[in-house]
């Protein structure tokens, strides 16, 4: 009887193991440069392999002629074909402009010489695309590394880092709500699906001495969203 107790118990315990954010930050973490980046990560190089695989065996693979983007409203549209990657951050940007959308910025990332719009989705602000719009980059569709937060001596952050962009300028402006609702609806999906904790969650300017997402992005109203 004793023995069965202890297998029973055992097996409680390991129910409660998956995807629980119980030692997660309370409150958005504020800006802080340094030795926060470099603060117990538990990303590993040799992490990018799959977390799950769909059943088809390999990702739709965009040519430079397609789209950069699909869009979409339907979380179910977010679910990537093929081999997953282990993705353990979130970095939220702005794109510093009044206007635009993925199309456009894959055009001025690849007229930079990169190989593709470096973000994986970019919410629209009714200008490009839709207000609150999710735009779902190439990226995302390849389940490649982003090319959206370059910082020296942690390549995690592109390496399992989903780079999400909302359009405008947030010095100057607001996110609208449309595009406050959407992000957090993002966000949450991805910590969901990934196991992403609540404190892998960064603005870009929270990684590096940049003010993107803007001084006027407000990391208490999406932390409150989610």
């Amino acid at each position: 009887m004793r023995t069965l107790l202890v297998v029973v118990l055992s097996l409680a315990g390991l129910a409660t193991v998956g995807c629980q954010n119980t030692g997660l930050v309370k409150s958005p973490p504020a800006p802080y440069f340094g030795p926060r980046v470099a603060a117990g990560t538990a990303y590993a190089p040799s992490s990018a392999g799959s977390v799950r695989a769909a059943p088809r065996s390999q990702p739709v693979q965009p040519t430079p002629s397609e789209p950069s983007r699909r869009p979409s409203w339907s979380t179910a549209a977010w679910i990537p074909d093929g081999q997953e990657r282990p993705w353990q951050f979130i970095v939220v940007h702005h794109s510093a402009t009044p206007t635009g959308n993925a199309d456009e910025f894959d055009r001025m990332h690849r007229a930079k010489g990169w190989d593709e719009l470096g973000y994986h989705f970019v919410i629209g602000n009714g200008t490009g695309s839709g207000d609150g719009e999710v735009e779902i980059g190439s990226r995302w569709s390849k389940q490649k590394h982003g090319a959206h937060a370059k910082i020296l001596g942690h390549p995690e952050y592109n390496d399992v880092g989903v780079g999400i962009c909302l359009v405008g300028n947030f010095d100057v402006s607001r996110p609208s709500e449309a595009q406050m609702q959407s992000l957090a609806r993002l966000v949450r999906f991805l910590m969901d699906r990934y196991c992403v904790p609540r404190n892998h969650i960064y603005g870009h300017g929270q990684l590096k001495p940049t003010d993107c997402p803007g001084r006027n992005f407000n990391y208490a109203d999406l932390f409150r969203r989610l």
